[in-house]
């Protein structure tokens, strides 16, 4: 499995997070190349908050999340691929000064932003509050209070049920992805909330798409933890 795509920082990340998803760590000189690149993308021009920049192609194509759904808008490519690209290293460890410097000074950028705007668990949409969610219980952004910021973003997930298994506003597979990541007891009774939609997935047949695949395996994944 190859990580970097120097094409794209949206396809680099997600080869990251199939690789932590799948339990397949590769070779560590592969690791740091991968580190490095994205560390040489902060604070470029079209980044969001002083955090990593996407490629052109990403900005032209627009990216697709982890679980497969889309993000079109610009804003939305540069604020999702940017909490991503953080939280890809630190699960990539990069122990250059390069990596921690850049990974340093993105988390001011973000941070700076959250207080900024005054952001309290939800952040512009459903999507992006996910990805923030991803980044932060990662163990990103040291400057927030990680706990109390991911309990007041599930108070606001919770109250945007739709009574039927998902949520209004939220993209459903992305959300769980994050939701399997937080360890508190209120992102349990989400999944279980989530439970019979994900029963019906699995009763479906599986596909060779690779979205399908995740989507499954994530699934089966939440419900055991339910």
């Amino acid at each position: 499995m190859k990580i970097l795509n120097t094409q794209s920082l949206a396809a680099t990340v997600d080869a990251v997070n199939e690789m932590f998803f799948m339990g397949r760590p590769l070779p560590r000189p592969q690791m740091r190349q991968a580190a490095k690149w994205i560390a040489e993308r902060q604070g470029k021009p079209g980044s969001y908050a002083n955090m990593f920049a996407p490629t052109s192609r990403d900005r032209k194509d627009g990216v697709r999340l982890f679980t497969g759904e889309k993000v079109a808008t610009r804003a939305g490519v540069a604020h999702i691929i940017g909490e991503e690209a953080c939280r890809s290293l630190i699960l990539l460890k990069g122990d250059t000064k390069l990596v921690s410097e850049a990974l340093e000074a993105a988390t001011v950028g973000m941070t700076t932003q959250l207080r900024k705007e005054k952001r309290t668990g939800m952040y512009c949409c459903g999507k992006c509050s996910v990805a923030l969610w991803r980044h932060v219980s990662a163990g990103g952004l040291a400057a927030t209070k990680r706990e109390r910021l991911l309990a007041a973003g599930l108070r606001k997930l919770k109250a945007r049920r739709d009574g039927k298994g998902r949520w209004k506003v939220f993209p459903f597979y992305y959300t769980l992805l994050a939701l399997s990541e937080i360890d508190l007891p209120a992102a349990v009774k989400e999944m279980q909330y989530a439970a019979p939609p994900l029963e019906g997935l699995l009763k479906r047949p599986a596909t060779k798409d690779k979205y399908n695949r995740r989507r499954r395996i994530l699934a089966e994944r939440i419900l055991k933890k339910c």
